[in-house]
């Protein structure tokens, strides 16, 4: 079968609700500055009436690389669970106005789609507290094979080794993207994530995963390692790509023996950091599979990554492929 598709995406799908705080307000509500917790529905309720007034945007990390390859004029599918009630309703209708196919079938009855209260402080980094909701519900039975077959990559997400069925319906998605010849790539999603699966990650790394994105602390927390070079060091040859970005300090990837690495592309004012791993995987993997070169489609990455910390929110204000263009990418 061809494929149509250059990257579906298995991920929680959940709306971001997003507000301003200051520093203290963080350390009055017990929350560790630039992590991301899961929260229950009491706890998402009591911490939702303590927010400023907030803005609901559609998001879910991989879902907002899928809105980015359609930005990058590539074509996405994307596989998450919402319920059928308000948010559910807006996430589906914002990710397929994107450009991105989405045909999950809601959940009629259980727990809310999903939501991400998300406190963005002066400096524009987020801590982020998330109450998974339907996400729990996704499991092998939503992995359409046709979709899988039809995709040049299938990106999975790794805050979904979480609820034990979405586990399945990962390691259900990378054996079928295989079997038909496509590439699995992961996303390590944060340091706090890795320290609860490191070792099933080590393992799903090592038998399934193709391409492997982490940002600087996922990488030293899954290698166990102090500094930046010993996680290199110890994650080469562990995919056929490894990609690990460094906030303003750039990016490399790791192919084979290469080693290529990219600065960070210049922002008048880092509004707001939310979804700028998101977005540079959806410029890196709209270059892969485009054709690019490792160290182009680094370039790529870097240049959506500047885009989106540039304004409030995870999903593009412009067309990113228009950006490319503009710096002869």
């Amino acid at each position: 079968m061809s494929h149509d598709l250059d990257v579906t995406g298995v991920g929680n799908a959940i709306v971001d609700v997003l507000a301003n705080a200051p520093d203290d307000q963080l350390v009055r509500l017990g929350l560790h500055k630039g992590s991301m917790t899961l929260i229950d529905a009491a706890a998402a309720d009591r911490l939702y009436a303590q927010m400023a007034p907030a803005v609901e945007i559609s998001g879910g990390s991989v879902a907002n690389s899928m809105a980015g390859i359609a930005s990058l004029g590539g074509t996405a599918g994307y596989i998450g669970k919402v319920k059928r009630d308000q948010l559910g309703q807006v996430f589906s209708h914002d990710i397929r106005a994107a450009g991105v196919e989405f045909a999950s079938k809601p959940l009629q009855d259980g727990p809310s789609t999903a939501r991400c209260l998300i406190l963005v402080t002066p400096d524009g980094q987020r801590t982020m507290s998330t109450y998974l909701g339907a996400c729990v519900e996704l499991g092998p039975e939503d992995i359409d094979e046709a979709l899988i077959a039809r995709s040049k990559v299938v990106y999975l997400e790794g805050y979904l080794w979480d609820p034990p069925r979405a586990k399945e319906a990962m390691l259900k998605a990378a054996n079928l993207a295989h079997k038909h010849g496509r590439r699995v790539a992961l996303s390590l999603s944060d340091a706090f994530c890795v320290d609860r699966h490191r070792a099933e990650f080590k393992r799903l790394i090592d038998d399934h995963v193709d391409i492997l994105f982490a940002n600087e602390s996922e990488a030293r927390s899954l290698t166990e390692t102090d500094g930046f070079d010993a996680a290199l060091a110890a994650l080469r040859g562990r995919a056929e790509l490894v990609v690990v970005t460094r906030g303003e300090q750039g990016a490399v990837v790791l192919a084979g023996d290469q080693h290529e690495s990219v600065r960070a592309e210049p922002v008048a004012r880092v509004v707001d950091t939310t979804g700028a791993g998101d977005l540079f995987a959806a410029g890196f993997l709209h270059g892969y599979t485009h054709g690019a070169a490792p160290g182009v489609a680094l370039r790529m990455g870097a240049v959506c990554a500047a885009e989106i910390i540039s304004h409030v929110g995870a999903r593009p204000s412009v067309p990113l492929a228009k950006l490319l263009v503009e710096r002869g990418l």
